[in-house]
């Protein structure tokens, strides 16, 4: 886990200090549909503003790629932020030169300025070293609260950490804290579960975890092709056929490790991905030609929750099957209500995030029940991998 400066360790009262926030909220019409970033981005702005700091909030917003996209406009977040905040947020209509200097010049201790989208520049994500300098020159401090957007070395993520004093804020803190805890530094024994599609976007994930999890569960259609590589028939199953002996790899290195592979042993077959279609139980060794695998089955799924009991520590990414249409999201809210029971009770850390992770848990009813919910997508996969990430190896004291 590295060492990093917080909050706490900066003086912030009367400073201009620039926060990088991940703002990239989704939007139709105009209209933030789920604000659940900009909430949790609002703790670190409100501590400022209130301890007196003089807060410029950057963020990046779709891929305009240089371009100045009026629908990937900032503008429409900043009432959003201010609602969040509780205090009045100004917009700059770009991020540097004239037009961020006239607003920032223009701040009282406590006030929050929103800039326009980082990426209506092509230099913010070449890391170009004249842009950072001149975002650089809008503030005296450096806080780093995009831990999402930590995994690619930006302008705002990473070249800003070396020109300015620098730490995390409250939600980078958090996610750092909770991954060393969840992976770095745990509680044995430690579980893993992880599922979606397809193993070939999952190697180096998969490679990393059989070296540090007592337990590792496969679900969703990767699942598949590791019954595929034991020779087990899967129908008309998704499957990636050609990453078998990748599979038994995977599976030699786990064994080698210590490492438990949990694969199901019973499952939900039907002939189409519907809710009308017919759809059937049967252990993994007689599923018939015509149907697909689109669920780990209840007997799985029950003997996993039971054995979660036994653990301290769980990481979590990616869906058990396709929950995104029921009933084959049963198995996934069955283990997931199992394991949110568990960190009530104070026996499991509970560490998700990834992918379709935060939908299959909130498909749950149990978003807010784990220790900890990463939002952040490609960070956490890049996290998990055992990769060093840019922003926030910046960050190291």
């Amino acid at each position: 886990m590295p060492t990093f400066k917080t909050i706490d360790d900066l003086d912030v009262q009367g400073k201009y200090v620039l926060v990088r926030s991940d703002l990239n909220v989704p939007m139709k019409d105009g209209q933030i549909t789920d604000s659940t970033r900009i909430q949790r981005s609002a703790k670190t702005l409100t501590e400022l503003a209130q301890k007196g700091a003089k807060v410029v909030v950057m963020s990046h917003f779709g891929r305009p790629k240089g371009e100045r996209v009026p629908a990937m406009s900032l503008r429409p977040v900043a009432s959003a932020l201010s609602t969040a905040t509780g205090c009045p947020v100004t917009f700059a209509e770009d991020c540097i030169g004239v037009p961020a200097k006239t607003v920032v010049n223009g701040m009282g201790q406590g006030d929050i300025v929103l800039l326009e989208n980082l990426r209506y520049h092509s230099q913010e994500e070449k890391n170009d070293p004249d842009f950072a300098r001149a975002l650089a020159e809008l503030g005296e401090l450096y806080v780093n609260d995009a831990f999402s957007t930590s995994h690619r070395a930006h302008a705002s993520t990473e070249g800003l950490a070396h020109l300015l004093p620098a730490a995390a804020g409250r939600l980078m803190q958090a996610e750092l804290e909770a991954l060393g805890r969840a992976l770095e530094r745990p509680e044995h024994p430690v579980a893993a579960i992880v599922g979606g599609a397809k193993i070939s976007t999952k190697l180096d994930l998969l490679g990393n975890l059989v070296q540090r999890v007592d337990l590792l569960v496969i679900g969703g259609g990767m699942a598949n092709t590791f019954l595929h590589a034991q020779g087990i028939q899967i129908g008309k199953s998704l499957c990636e056929k050609e990453m078998a002996e990748t599979a038994r790899t995977i599976l030699d290195k786990a064994e080698k490790s210590r490492c438990t592979v949990v694969l199901p042993t019973d499952v939900v077959v039907a002939d189409s991905l519907s809710e009308t279609a017919g759809r059937q139980v049967v252990p993994v060794q007689s599923v018939p030609e015509d149907k697909m695998i689109l669920d780990i089955g209840p007997d799985s799924a029950r003997a996993l929750s039971d054995r979660l009991a036994s653990f301290r520590t769980l990481v979590w990414n990616g869906p058990l099957g396709a929950f995104e249409i029921k009933p084959f999201d049963a198995a996934t809210n069955l283990v997931a209500r199992a394991a949110a029971d568990l960190t009530r009770k104070g026996n499991l850390l509970t560490v998700a995030g990834g992918g379709d992770t935060v939908g299959a848990l909130a498909n749950a009813g149990v978003q807010d029940q784990f220790s900890y919910v990463s939002t952040a997508g490609g960070a956490f996969l890049e996290w998990l991998e055992g990769r060093d990430l840019p922003g926030v190896k910046a960050l190291e004291a």
